[in-house]
Parts: C-alpha cells; sequence; structure tokens
C-alpha cells in the first residue's frame, strides 16, 4: 500500500502546470488539424478561406503600398531562409557552448521540414489559382506557417527558458504569425493551408520537447 501511494504520489508530482498546459495546447492542436482536414478533404468547405481572402482583398485595396513589405516579411520563412537559419543559429549556439539548444534549433527546423512535405504529398492540395506570384509546390499545410512557427517557436521557448527577454519570445511567436498570414495576403496558400501549418507545427515542437526532454534525461543516468 505504501509503494502504491509513493507510485501515485511521484506521477502527480510529473503532473506540473507546464505539463498541463503543453498536453493542452497538444490535445488542441491535433484536434485542430483534424478538424481542418474534414473541413477542406471531407467537406470541401471553402467559406472559411473565401472570407480570409476578402479580409486581405479589401486591406491590399485600402493600402496599395502593403504589398512590398509583406513580399519582404514571407522571405523570413522561406527556404532560402529556413536553410541559412537552420544551420546557421545552431552552429552558432553549438560555438556559444548551448549544445542542446544548437540541436532543438536544428532539429525543429528539420523534422518539421520533413514532416510538411510528408503531409503536402499525402493531402495533395493544388494552391490557389489567384496567387499574385507563383510558388511551386503542394498547398496543405502551409510550409511557411510551420516550419515557420517551428523556428520562431523554437528560439521563444528557449528565450522564455533561460528568463531572458520574455517580451522578444512573444514578439517572436507574434512574427511567426505575421508570417502565416503573408502567405493569405499574397493568395499562395489558403487560410486553412496556414491555420493546418501552426497546428502542425505547435504538435512538432511539443513531440519533439518531450523526445529531447526525455533522451536527456535517460543520457544523465547513464552518465551517473
Amino acid at each position: 500500500m505504501k509503494n502504491l501511494t509513493a507510485r501515485l504520489l511521484a506521477l502527480w508530482s510529473l503532473l506540473t502546470l507546464e505539463v498541463l498546459v503543453v498536453g493542452g495546447v497538444f490535445m488542441g492542436s491535433a484536434l485542430g488539424f483534424f478538424y481542418l482536414t474534414r473541413v477542406v478533404f471531407v467537406e470541401h468547405s471553402v467559406q472559411f478561406d473565401s472570407w480570409a481572402f476578402r479580409q486581405l482583398d479589401a486591406l491590399r485595396a485600402s493600402v496599395p503600398g502593403l504589398t512590398g513589405p509583406v513580399r519582404s516579411l514571407t522571405f523570413f520563412a522561406s527556404l532560402p531562409w529556413l536553410v541559412a537559419a537552420g544551420v546557421g543559429i545552431p552552429g552558432l549556439l553549438r560555438w556559444r557552448g548551448f549544445r542542446r539548444e544548437a540541436w532543438e534549433v536544428f532539429l525543429a527546423v528539420a523534422g518539421s521540414a520533413l514532416l510538411n512535405q510528408l503531409l503536402k504529398t499525402h493531402f495533395h492540395r493544388v494552391r490557389p489559382s489567384s496567387a499574385l506570384y507563383f510558388q511551386p509546390g503542394m498547398s496543405f499545410p502551409s510550409g511557411h506557417a510551420m516550419i515557420g512557427l517551428a523556428l520562431y517557436g523554437c528560439l521563444a521557448w528557449l528565450l522564455w527558458r533561460h528568463r531572458r527577454h520574455p517580451a522578444w519570445a512573444a514578439l517572436l511567436l507574434l512574427f511567426a504569425l505575421c508570417i502565416g498570414l503573408t502567405r493569405v495576403y499574397l493568395h499562395v496558400h489558403y487560410a486553412t493551408d496556414v491555420a493546418a501549418g501552426f497546428a502542425g507545427g505547435l504538435l512538432w515542437l511539443i513531440l519533439l520537447r518531450t523526445a529531447l526532454r526525455l533522451f536527456w534525461r535517460e543520457e544523465q543516468q547513464v552518465m551517473k
């Protein structure tokens, strides 16, 4: 009886506020992604996508000079930038002595990019025909939204964990969200693509963080 009580108490101690919040975000993201696949591929609904296009088209019409800055902003989740950031930032972190953080950033970018391509190949949704410029590849989920959130979300988490400038962590997340909106503004993605990309990025970050935490805990036990 005492052993059972001790085990229950040990299990309860793991249920910290962080674990509950992260678990809730994970479940919400998974359900959101599943719901979006139903909306797009089962119900074939375009209501949300059409509404989002209308809102951003109205914004573009009212502020004609906005398209240039939007195209500049969307670059910060493009393939050239993600390759440079996915290699350069981990290299810089490793050089500064943050070995674990370097692996986190690298795997956040590389893993989300691979997962995004697998999902795009599986769902095989064609991009909007009204795109303002040509963009190759499939549409669902948005790579800019998914990989961008994985990169900037990982950096935000590292800043928050090290208690350095939490405001910068919030700004990084806002930056990732704005990049996702640029894809709808430019008509290279539907709004459902972007929403699914955000959900997929969150799912990958949580899975990666959990796996690395377990791996490093096991690594420390082996070293002892």
